[in-house]
């Protein structure tokens, strides 16, 4: 007899069933992830100096100005990464 896990594996399974990647996609999501963090790690020290210097100039409306282009752009990359990621990645 299986057990509740066991049976909605196997339903989900048939719902959605597993796609699996070459050597090659691997690697190339691997390279995109691994730029597109560095990309993310540039900006963000980028602006951190920026977010820094504003702060201590006491301007607030600056830093808060800051801190919302730093959130935007981390997600801008990340939209952009998964969007290519999904070009990669094989169809259903």
């Amino acid at each position: 007899m299986k057990s509740a896990y066991e049976l909605a594996m196997e339903r989900l399974s048939k719902a959605s069933p597993t796609v699996k990647l070459t050597d090659e996609q691997k690697k190339q999501l691997a390279e995109l992830d691994a730029r597109y963090a560095a990309k993310t790690a540039e900006r963000e020290i980028f602006l951190k100096d920026k977010l820094a210097a504003a702060a201590a100039q006491g301007d607030a409306e600056a830093v808060a100005q800051l801190e919302k282009q730093l959130v935007s752009e981390r997600k801008s990359l990340q939209a952009e990464l998964e969007e290519k990621k999904n070009k990669v990645r094989p169809a259903p």
